[in-house]
């Protein structure tokens, strides 16, 4: 494997005077998406600033193989047009002014907005306005590309389209991109790897490994496996709510304690022996009281102390220990701009 554009050591990150995670370890390599992926207040804008250069840390280094460029969560487009926004970025980056026009126009063009270039930046909505931000890093062609949330604060319509086109527009073979996520959903679709930071510790590896098995009862509830179910030996089957399955003809037997409408169904926690689920049913689904069957179709088994336990086969990464490895992940898988750009030449920090 070729040297990382970026390799992060030893890093401690703080706010306010207070530690928010140490003994980071982190590397990215050319050609991958990763995605990183926490809780509020867990350091990842934090992280992503020090990545960036933009703050140091409390402790380790930052070793750069490129220049880096970061987008930051807010646009904070410039009182001028889309196209004149771009081009201003460019001109900070160090492109000479004979290939501006032509890289704004592209970038632009690739988020589906060059029909905007002549629109105030002010006039732009806020789901235009994200797509011109994504477009102006994009068109610095950096080695390094992080993301700050890029698709927050939009409507679920328009944050899915600009997470489909962000799939395909964030992988470049010669180019490393690390973006924050608040969804897993978003990790799904776009990262070849997570890096999940929570309680001050970060593991990372590929994508389904880290979201499908989880090492610990805190990543178990962070990642959204809300059923809890105590074995005989003590250990703890923790499920989310598609591990779950109604049946008739299922081997365990519950009731109904909670019925949540949801767009598509119901979300409906169960009562079992050994602890209590959640499921999905279509509409009407079962009532509140009512006896069910259910078949499990998954869960990740954990020590009953809430202790950290990796699943047999999985290698895990916790502070600077070994990422997970791709061998693992592929057992595990069920088939189931001015003021907002920042950029760092070559070299350390």
């Amino acid at each position: 494997m070729s040297a990382p554009l970026l390799r992060a050591r030893g890093l401690a990150i703080g706010r306010g005077g207070r530690t928010l995670a140490s003994g980071l370890e982190l590397e990215l390599q050319r050609g991958e998406v990763v995605a990183l992926l926490g809780p509020n207040g867990a350091g990842k804008s934090t992280l992503l600033a020090v990545l960036a250069g933009l703050l140091e840390p409390s402790a380790g280094t930052v070793e750069r193989g490129g220049r880096v460029a970061a987008a930051l969560q807010g646009t904070a487009l410039a009182r001028r047009s889309v196209q004149a926004n771009v081009e201003a970025a460019l001109a900070w980056w160090g492109v000479p002014r004979a290939e501006r026009a032509q890289r704004a126009a592209a970038a632009l063009d690739a988020l589906h907005v060059a029909q905007l270039a002549g629109r105030p930046a002010s006039a732009l909505s806020g789901g235009e306005a994200r797509r011109v931000h994504i477009a102006r890093a994009l068109a610095l062609r950096a080695d390094v590309l992080l993301l700050d949330e890029p698709f927050a604060g939009l409507d679920a319509p328009t944050r899915a389209e600009l997470l489909q086109d962000a799939a395909t527009l964030l992988r470049d073979p010669v180019r490393a991109t690390l973006l924050v996520v608040h969804d897993r959903a978003e990790a799904w679709a776009l990262a070849d790897r997570v890096a999940l930071l929570l309680d001050g510790e970060l593991i990372s590896g590929p994508t389904a490994t880290v979201l499908e098995r989880p090492v610990s009862t805190a990543h178990a509830r962070f990642l959204g496996f809300t059923g809890e179910l105590r074995q005989p030996d003590g250990t703890i089957v923790r499920l989310r709510p598609a591990h779950v399955a109604l049946d008739p003809d299922g081997p365990l037997a519950g009731r109904v304690v909670r019925r949540i409408p949801e767009e598509d169904g119901l979300l409906c926690e169960l009562q079992l022996e050994h602890g209590r689920v959640q499921t999905r049913a279509p509409y009407p689904g079962p009532a509140d009281g009512e006896p069910v069957r259910v078949r499990l179709d998954g869960g990740v088994e954990l020590p009953g102390d809430g202790t950290s336990a990796a699943p047999a086969g999985t290698a895990l990464a916790v502070a600077n220990g070994p990422q997970l490895d791709e061998a693992s992940a592929a057992r595990e898988r069920a088939p189931k701009s001015p003021g907002t750009t920042a950029a760092q030449q070559r070299g350390e920090r």
